[in-house]
């Protein structure tokens, strides 16, 4: 399938899903419209309060905030799980005395966390990072301890007799290996960034993408909670697209799969 296509059809599908609610929330189907717009609002109403929202200038301060967060919570996390993974595959005894603790830990729901964030960090940027760098951290990190795990024997045999050492092994087998298993827990995890930074900014702040929209459902505004949550899935696509170009650019080495019609 081209490029042209796949972008035509995801369009497509956005247009028709679009298309159908604002039909079913506006046109009577057999004397009753199925999607009544006190709780589901429609499409037209939700574009016309993000236009509202940019063109007088309230969602950038807003946006900047949630954007710095999620930014912080993704690379703090990320890194974390990226040190603490090579570290746990390259250390099996470390691993085996800390594996019921990580267990644990990844097991706490992370919305209980977040108040204890609040009262630790405040209301303010760090406590929304810290919830995010929970989401994080466990994705990055469970993908980078099997990546390095996954390296066949084999190939680290063949690296030893060719006569490398660790540094070299960790730079062209270790690395290499981790690398597509990263990138693949990195593209799940910017949406965990972003949903950490919201749903902090949801319990407790004076500003961000999460205050807005818990600022609208105060009120019943669903065209506002709607807008929010669209503006959201915007955010969250863009940043995906950033993480996608340095990973083209990060393992330009791998091989590119070949697709059939």
């Amino acid at each position: 399938m081209s490029r042209v296509t796949l972008l035509f059809l995801q369009i497509l599908v956005a247009v028709v899903t679009l298309a159908l609610w604002q039909l079913l929330s506006t046109v009577p189907v057999f004397g009753k419209v199925l999607l009544p717009p006190f709780f589901f609002s429609n499409p037209v109403d939700v574009f016309s309060q993000i236009v509202k929202w940019f063109s007088s200038g309230v969602i950038w301060k807003h946006l900047a905030i949630t954007l710095w967060e999620s930014i912080l919570a993704f690379v703090i996390g990320s890194a974390g799980g990226i040190l603490v993974g090579f570290w746990f595959a390259r250390q099996p005894r470390v691993a085996a005395v800390f594996d019921p603790y990580v267990k644990m830990v990844n097991a706490l729901p992370r919305v209980v966390l977040a108040p204890i964030f609040a009262l630790w960090f405040g209301l303010g940027v760090w406590s929304k990072v810290a919830l995010g760098v929970t989401l994080v951290f466990f994705i990055v990190f469970f993908n980078v301890y099997q990546g390095v795990k996954e390296v066949p024997t084999t190939v680290l045999d063949n690296g030893r007799m060719l006569g490398m050492n660790e540094r070299q092994l960790m730079r062209h087998v270790y690395w290499p290996s981790a690398l597509s298993w990263m990138f693949s827990s990195l593209h799940t995890s910017v949406g965990f960034a972003v949903v950490g930074a919201v749903v902090g900014e949801y319990l407790g702040s004076a500003a961000g993408l999460g205050y807005l929209i818990q600022q609208a459902e105060g009120v019943f505004d669903v065209a506002g909670v709607f807008a929010g949550m669209f503006v959201l899935s915007a955010f969250v696509i863009l940043i995906d697209m950033a993480v996608t170009a340095v990973e083209k650019r990060l393992l330009v080495w791998r091989p590119t799969a070949v697709t059939r019609d």
